[in-house]
């Protein structure tokens, strides 16, 4: 049985999965900045209530690894980490913007190139870009935005921009024809739980020790290549 829990607070949203072998069983999301502390834990044992499982009914504890806001990834890591070491079970951690990448898929009826931002600051924003099938044609990576920022792609493919960090990025790059925008979107814990049940099957778990999360920090960086 592979009961997974996974926890996403990269953002200022707050949401918890419970799934049984990547399949919904319950979700809990909270749009309310600076709830994560006092709602997390919370959150987590109100599903398993509601569903009727115990704590120790979980096989592993599923967390978004970032990139993201410092305090929350702090919370919802250091959450993981004490109910797996409380329980005796693995530590999984999943890429916030391929878990944006995850949920967007779906709606992709223009089968566009995906490109999730998250807002670091000023014109900073962590960023990768996938094709519609989800495959990776860049790494997630610091970028300085600007509006010659993708433009290389742009001539030949559309990209849908969406996260928190696109919202702002929308006046640099919306003269592009093929640059398209979805505003509001978020990280959600059931694409990382998702992700999490094929690391699981592989068994790719973190040392509970040594993990630690990619926090958006201040960076001095030279824009990234079109390539």
């Amino acid at each position: 049985m592979a009961l997974i829990i996974s926890i996403e607070t990269s953002t200022k949203v707050c949401s918890v999965a419970l799934q049984y072998e990547a399949q919904l069983i319950a979700t809990h999301t909270l749009h309310v900045e600076r709830s994560h502390a006092e709602a997390l834990l919370c959150s987590v044992e109100h599903l398993l209530d509601i569903s009727f499982y115990k704590k120790k009914d979980l096989a592993a504890v599923a967390v978004s690894s970032g990139p993201g806001s410092y305090t929350g990834l702090r919370i919802g890591v250091s959450t993981a980490k004490g109910l797996c070491y409380a329980l005796g079970i693995p530590l999984i951690a999943v890429n916030t913007l391929e878990a944006l990448v995850h949920g967007m898929r779906p709606y992709n009826t223009a089968q566009a190139l995906l490109c999730p931002m998250l807002d670091a600051r000023r014109r900073e924003v962590y960023c990768l870009l996938a094709d519609d099938q989800g495959h990776l044609l860049t790494p997630a990576h610091p970028r300085v935005m600007d509006q010659y920022s993708f433009q290389a792609w742009l001539q030949d493919y559309p990209i849908l921009f969406f996260g928190d960090g696109a919202e702002k990025c929308k006046p640099l790059l919306a003269h592009h024809s093929r640059a398209f925008f979805i505003d509001h979107i978020y990280p959600e814990a059931q694409h990382i739980g998702t992700l999490a049940y094929a690391q699981f099957q592989q068994a790719a778990f973190e040392d509970l020790t040594y993990f630690s999360p990619l926090y958006l920090k201040p960076f001095q960086g030279k824009r990234i290549g079109e390539a």
